[in-house]
């Protein structure tokens, strides 16, 4: 007798549908392999849990805002060639999550630092932190909102209890006030407390310039700066134009030998 019929319906309310998937797999192998009633259970289980753990992450990696693709398996280091791949693999271990320490990586445009500020979030989602990659434009934006909703207290906190929260693109539109404010006032309250990831073009010596409040700005470097990792990206941008097709001989032809009336009429 075929228990199929009956255990579908059951699988689904008691939401374990996802059994289903690998049901006759693991009872062939059960079947081949003489395995023990429990054992087959455990596969079974076993399965879920993966998938389950699967979804989970998924969700996460959505709500994150972190590329799937941008990991350190795909980070390529020919483009940096001075970069320090001992640092690199150290980040990788999440350390600095529990440390509490920021990152800082500057670079030229297109030499991979969204790339690797989105692969060492992955890295810490994959070690169960809550994470946001969002860039600093959009960052700034959303607390304007906020102050606008009057929920902008609401929203700092939020943010400074995410585990880490990876700032792309920082200083690339110099800030106005109060954006250098609500700014330092995130940096302030991460501080020590959570893990903060920082991307920009600008060499380290020129972040101050971002700011238009300097007194406020040496403030909030300071922060960022105390017990930081240091990454600079070197070499050229990554991000090539597509190649223009060249034209068919017939379409060049065709160009060069316009009709007299037609060379008039343009005269």
């Amino acid at each position: 007798m075929n228990p199929m019929p009956q255990l579908e319906p059951m699988l689904k309310q008691l939401r374990l549908s996802g059994i289903l998937d690998s049901l006759n797999v693991r009872n062939e192998q059960a079947i081949e392999s003489k395995l023990a009633y429990t054992d087959f259970l455990a596969l079974l289980i076993q399965d879920e849990v993966a998938r389950r753990d699967q979804r989970h992450f998924a969700q996460r990696l959505r709500k994150a805002q972190v590329s799937g693709d941008k990991t350190l398996e795909r980070f390529d280091y020919a483009h940096s060639p001075s970069v320090n791949h001992a640092l690199i693999a150290e980040l990788g271990t999440c350390r600095f999550v529990t440390q509490h320490a920021p990152v800082l990586i500057a670079g030229p445009t297109g030499t991979g630092k969204s790339h690797l500020v989105q692969a060492l979030g992955h890295c810490a989602l994959r070690a169960g932190y809550d994470v946001l990659f969002i860039t600093h434009n959009k960052l700034l934006a959303a607390l304007h909102a906020a102050k606008a909703t009057n929920t902008y207290e609401r929203k700092l906190q939020q943010l400074a209890k995410i585990d880490v929260i990876a700032i792309d693109d920082f200083g690339l539109r110099p800030m106005r006030s109060p954006q250098d404010e609500d700014f330092h006032e995130l940096i302030a309250e991460r501080y020590e407390r959570t893990t903060t990831l920082v991307t920009s073009n600008l060499d380290f010596e020129e972040w101050g310039a971002a700011f238009p409040n300097k007194l406020l700005g040496a403030a909030t470097i300071d922060r960022l700066r105390d017990g930081a990792y240091r990454i600079v990206l070197d070499g050229q941008t990554r991000r090539k134009p597509r190649p223009v097709p060249e034209a068919s001989q017939a379409t060049r032809k065709a160009a060069n030998t316009r009709s007299p009336q037609s060379a008039g009429r343009q005269r």
